[in-house]
């Protein structure tokens, strides 16, 4: 049988490495972060499960036979909540628990490495399933000019298992929404349709720099003038492309030399857009391309495109998507929906390997990635016996 407050009090327990007022600090390869896998790793041995780490710092729980794999992630951003990606894997730890005490089904675990992106985005997961090699990943620079090959040397001889992803029948991924869906209509769970795409590049406008109170305003070749101008057009061309559900983000911005009396003469930026359809993500990429040319011609700005990234949107398998609907309406009845993921996932990158499905719980208020996040616990123990339902699990 499943203890929800066994399960409730490893939550915390994982919660108090890295911990930082209500948040937690945990980012990939850092101390916490592999005292955490170190904790979770002894977990798994007194679970009677098999504890291994493969190249990546990946920690699976590996069940006898074929098994199916549940879980998630336990790095945090930078400055990141206590149940994001953790609620998954702590979820997984308590009903393979459940399962070996009751003789079955078998059930493994998984903890992937950097999914919130010190080195990218769902790294782990990317490098396990086929889609990022070793060698590529182990090239990437985190802010701080720090390499993944140096990073993870930290893991020292944990590291190195050769994890054969044949052995499981399929993944399940339990997670926070992120979102305001579920906590504003008050219902407890949500079962994934979708896991939407997104693309992403960097973008690097140039200009001339030069004195801020004697170059006349038509003289100008101001960079940070060309973001502006550039984001308020493409608000504009994008409207009727788009739906409710289309997102799209300037997010990181570096302007050179980024001083008080000085035109800019540099803007480097970041620009990203997320749909659930790969078509609609393509013509997005069409219009912001479009865009940034003609802002660029006008200014007489220097235009520099690079750093293209992104994954196709994911669709839920049907049949473990009908467990997950059959459970979630027996343990919360009148009170989940289906509904779109409009973050990414370690379950994008798996679902390359196997049948893949989610589910979510509420977050309180719609607020992840931030010291606030919070779920109710009798919404997380709802998370926590649908996933076990639906993974054949006595509830």
């Amino acid at each position: 049988m499943l203890d929800p407050t066994r399960f409730l009090s490893d939550l915390h327990d994982l919660r108090r490495i890295g911990v930082q007022g209500s948040g937690v600090i945990r980012p990939a390869y850092s101390a916490p972060d592999i005292a955490a896998r170190d904790w979770l790793a002894g977990k798994i041995a007194e679970a009677g499960l098999t504890a291994r780490f493969d190249a990546m710092g990946n920690l699976f729980g590996l069940a006898e036979g074929p098994s199916l794999l549940l879980g998630s992630h336990s790095d945090t951003q930078p400055t990141g909540g206590w149940l994001d990606g953790a609620l998954g894997v702590i979820a997984a730890l308590e009903i393979a628990r459940a399962a070996r005490a009751a003789g079955g089904p078998a059930i493994s675990i998984v903890s992937f490495q950097d999914e919130e992106g010190r080195f990218g985005g769902t790294t782990g997961s990317a490098v396990w399933s086929g889609l990022l090699s070793l060698a590529e990943a182990d090239a990437v620079k985190d802010t701080d000019g720090i390499t993944l090959a140096a990073a993870r040397a930290d893991l020292g001889a944990r590291s190195g298992a050769d994890i054969n992803p044949a052995q499981f029948t399929g993944y399940i991924e339990l997670h926070i929404e992120q979102g305001p869906t579920l906590d504003a209509a008050g219902e407890q769970i949500g079962v994934v349709t979708d896991i939407v795409g997104y693309r992403e590049i960097m973008v690097t406008l140039s200009g001339q720099q030069n004195h801020a109170g004697t170059t006349p305003m038509a003289l100008r070749k101001d960079a940070f003038q060309g973001l502006s101008a550039f984001n308020t057009r493409l608000n504009d061309r994008l409207r009727n492309v788009v739906t409710p559900q289309s997102v799209w983000t300037i997010g990181h911005v570096a302007l050179s030399p980024n001083a008080a009396s000085i035109v800019p003469g540099q803007v480097r930026f970041s620009m990203q857009w997320r749909d659930g359809d790969d078509a609609r993500l393509g013509r997005m990429q069409s219009i912001i391309e479009t865009v940034l040319n003609e802002i660029a011609a006008e200014m007489g700005l220097g235009l520099e495109i690079g750093g293209f990234v992104g994954l196709e949107p994911v669709e839920m398998d049907a049949g473990l998507r009908a467990r997950l609907e059959s459970a979630a309406e027996a343990v919360a009845p009148g009170r989940w929906r289906r509904m779109p993921s409009g973050a990414l996932h370690d379950a994008t990158n798996v679902a390359r390997l196997m049948p893949v499905a989610m589910l979510f719980v509420p977050s309180i208020g719609g607020v992840s990635h931030a010291f606030e996040e919070d779920t109710h616990e009798a919404d997380l123990v709802a998370g926590l016996r649908v996933l076990a339902q639906a993974a054949g699990v006595q509830a």
